[in-house]
């Protein structure tokens, strides 16, 4: 699985690497919470910034386990031919 980060924003304008995403990006990347934890997408509701190079990773994220959950759905047979093998 891929991990994602947050980045957030120290007083001095540094970045450094957050707990959990907040609750604005995630509604802003149309996620509730219990979709982000079930996802093992990391949530810290203590922040309250929204950031969008955050959203923009959030976004990609749900491309790719998108992208992968179509795939897995493409590889199984139907039940049918599993039967008649």
């Amino acid at each position: 699985m891929m991990a994602v980060k947050p980045v957030v924003f120290k007083k001095g304008g540094k970045q450094r690497i957050g707990k959990g995403f907040s609750i604005g990006e995630l509604k802003e990347a149309k996620l509730n919470i219990k979709k982000a934890l079930k996802l093992g997408i990391p949530v810290d509701p203590r922040r309250r910034t929204a950031h969008e190079g955050n959203v923009k990773a959030l976004n990609a994220l749900l491309e790719t386990k998108k992208a992968s959950a179509e795939s897995k759905r493409k590889r199984r047979k139907p039940k049918s031919e599993k039967e008649q093998k």
